[in-house]
């Protein structure tokens, strides 16, 4: 395994983070298809066996059995300080909302409740799920770093976001004295390829580390035309994001298949690292032990150029798909609320 800073932090991650929404009760939460604690478990030890470090998960994830399973498992299989643990939280209910429940509130209410199903102290990362147009970013950004001055966060990072967001909410921290994001985590494989528009080049400007999640595009880079998984067939949000531009997709997916063969590795190997010359560590899940086993290998796999020129010769724009799609700014929320309560300067 090899090992990266975290953007502008002084967090030290593997370049691959396991994203842990497979894991937690599949009888409370909201998909069928996850692991339940004791085989969560046994992918965990076995990442950390393989040098993994940085684990990835979100209060949102099985209602929260996610963030039990995982700190339960570094409880027992690592040291605290030499895993770097990531969560996420969402925006303010409408319930919240409509009780004048602030964003400061709200963010000191999901951090001590992801605290205590981690049964930690503090999170390495704590990732702001995606953007909330009903609150105004200097309420998320005083929230968050309220968390990081008493000690609950080391960093922060963002998710589902545009790039013109990320700049000015670090903008604006920068003004204030606010911690800023070092990190974003958007939607970003070999097959949707939409963050090399705008929020590539800026995170390389300003060294802010990607860690993309579905890195291999809910097991689509990862199977052979024709093979298939529980997942595939009963994910219901991936099929939404994947299926409208699946026969254009498989064109690139065969040239993963043909290089595999090549070099004689996985697909797996192939699509991660492509992914990984272009990002810090993608997020990339796990419900069986053999699929740790392939990003690791990935992170030694150098692709020539002309490889990379190969896979990426059949990609055409995509329409946003899942929560960019879901959650998109207009006219009337794109620049309304994003600067009330910052204070006049």
């Amino acid at each position: 395994m090899k090992y990266v800073k975290l953007g502008n932090s002084d967090l030290n991650v593997s370049r691959i983070c396991l994203g842990c929404m497979g894991f937690g009760n599949a009888q409370t939460g909201q998909h069928s298809w996850t692991l339940d604690e004791e085989h969560s478990r046994e992918i965990i030890k076995h990442a950390l066996e393989l040098g993994i470090n940085f684990f990835d998960t979100a209060i949102v994830y099985q209602q929260g059995s996610s963030e039990q399973f995982v700190g339960r498992a570094l409880k027992d299989f690592a040291k605290r300080d030499e895993v770097v643990v990531a969560t996420k939280f969402l925006p303010r209910t409408q319930e919240e909302i409509d009780n004048g429940i602030t964003g400061q509130q709200h963010i000191a209410k999901m951090i001590d409740r992801s605290l205590q199903n981690l049964g930690m102290d503090y999170v390495d990362l704590y990732i702001y799920h995606m953007w909330d147009y009903q609150t105004p970013i200097y309420d998320i950004l005083e929230g968050l770093n309220n968390a990081v001055k008493a000690g609950k966060v080391r960093a922060i990072g963002i998710a589902n976001c545009y790039a013109y967001q990320l700049a000015k909410a670090n903008a604006l921290a920068d003004r204030e004295g606010f911690a800023k994001f070092v990190s974003v985590q958007n939607h970003y494989n070999l097959i949707f390829r939409e963050e090399e528009r705008e929020m590539a080049p800026f995170c390389a400007e300003e060294n802010i580390a990607m860690t993309p999640y579905s890195a291999l595009a809910s097991g689509r880079l990862s199977r052979r035309l024709g093979e298939t998984s529980k997942r595939m067939e009963e994910d219901t949000y991936a099929k939404g994001k994947y299926d409208n531009s699946a026969s254009q997709d498989q064109m690139i997916i065969n040239r993963v298949t043909e290089l595999a063969d090549k070099y004689n590795v996985s697909m797996t190997e192939i699509a991660l690292a492509w992914l990984l010359k272009k990002v810090t560590a993608p997020v990339v899940g796990a419900t069986k032990i053999h699929h740790v086993e392939a990003p690791v290998k990935a992170v030694d796999l150098e692709l020539s150029d002309s490889d990379m020129e190969y896979l990426e010769k059949y990609y055409v724009p995509h329409k946003l798909v899942g929560v960019m799609a879901q959650n998109k700014p207009n006219a009337d929320k794109g620049g309304q609320v994003w600067m009330q309560n910052s204070p006049k300067v």
